[in-house]
């Protein structure tokens, strides 16, 4: 694509509300100026699904891990085990990981366990961890901290609904924010002032589909070409243009995420 196109750095093609229609989703994505996608790994059981969605698509890269929901569940999983599959050339990043507090689908402890694997993993290959937090921002914070002193490590703290305080310290040790469709819901005034606060070039934007669909599709299944709607109003917040916000955002993916340059 010759002119800046966007980049929906995290959904789930490989759920059902998307899969059934893949072509389809990947079609129209395209036809919003959507030119790469980011499939991500939520059960490493359910992860060659995953890898078979990107590997179909030439534009769509994946990443492996386990939810912070399924740690409690998923076979137990170690570096050695997170590394070999991320050997794969389409396989860009670990995760989706972190701490989930709001549902504690699974023990607390299985979720830091997990969370510090998918971490080691990261600094030993040099690839990117994809963060999911939610009420859990000081214990995500202190693990963060803990873990890069440790020895660096890049990442993500994806559908970023938090407060300020964890957006400094994710910039601080950086990392980089991404922005969902949350940002247009009427009730995220807060969330739309933390997206001031982080520089343009940590920045990332995605749609987390089939869930939560930006307005003006609200209450309806996402897909990844909804994700210019959030890019226009994290432009507007930015005071860039949709075109401006486009190049850095996508800039800013394929410099956290290098090896997609080449899946």
């Amino acid at each position: 694509m010759g002119q800046p196109y966007f980049v929906d750095s995290h959904c789930h093609l490989d759920y059902p509300e998307l899969a059934v229609d893949a072509a389809g989703v990947v079609a129209r994505a395209a036809n919003a100026g959507v030119g790469h996608m980011l499939t991500i790994g939520t059960k490493i059981t359910a992860f060659d699904g995953v890898l078979a969605m990107a590997e179909r698509f030439a534009n769509v890269s994946c990443s492996v891990g386990i939810h912070p929901h399924e740690a409690g569940v998923q076979p137990a999983t170690d570096v050695a085990k997170l590394t070999a599959l991320a050997g794969h050339p389409k396989v860009v990043a670990f995760g989706e990981t972190g701490l989930d507090f709001y549902y504690e689908h699974s023990p607390r402890a299985d979720q830091e366990r997990s969370f510090r694997v998918h971490l080691a993993a990261a600094r030993e290959l040099g690839l990117p961890v994809i963060v999911h937090t939610r009420d859990a921002d000081t214990e995500t914070a202190a693990i963060l901290s803990e873990e890069m002193a440790k020895g660096p490590f890049t990442g993500v703290i994806h559908c970023f609904s938090s407060g300020h305080e964890l957006a400094a310290k994710a910039v601080e040790l950086g990392l980089y924010i991404s922005f969902s469709g949350i940002v247009t819901f009427k009730k995220a005034d807060a969330l739309r002032e933390v997206v001031k606060t982080v520089p343009m070039e940590r920045i990332l934007v995605e749609t987390d589909s089939p869930y939560l669909a930006p307005m003006p599709h609200r209450g309806k299944t996402n897909e990844p070409a909804y994700v210019t709607h959030t890019a226009a109003v994290v432009a507007t917040l930015k005071g860039v243009t949709p075109e401006q916000l486009a190049a850095q955002t996508t800039a800013n993916f394929f410099r956290l995420f290098a090896k997609a340059q080449a899946s």
